[in-house]
């Protein structure tokens, strides 16, 4: 019976997750799609909406509890934390860097 009940919350538990990551995508898609805010806002509300689901992500799906997760789940957070912004910084780079020689 406790099976069935543990199985009951992490159902709930990922629809829960599941349904915030939907509207998560969806806001900021028909903001983009319908042209409803200018382009700063638009870019704020995806980007804020992309962090917030990283969030729901590692809390919903990947169960990451900050208060008790174990120094090795915190570790290699970090660390894809870090390679990802190691591959943000150099696609914006390159990027910018492109942009400039195109002028």
């Amino acid at each position: 019976m406790k099976q069935q009940a543990s199985t009951g919350r992490s159902l709930t538990q990922y629809l829960t997750g599941f349904v915030l990551a939907l509207v998560l995508t969806a806001i900021p898609f028909a903001i983009v799609a319908t042209g409803a805010a200018p382009r700063a806002q638009s870019l704020a509300v995806v980007t804020v909406a992309a962090v917030v689901q990283v969030f729901v992500h590692l809390w919903y799906f990947l169960h990451m509890n900050f208060s008790t997760t174990p120094r090795e789940n915190i570790l290699a957070f970090a660390f894809a934390a870090i390679l990802i912004l190691i591959m943000l910084g150099g696609s914006f780079w390159i990027m910018f860097d492109l942009h400039s020689r195109m002028r």
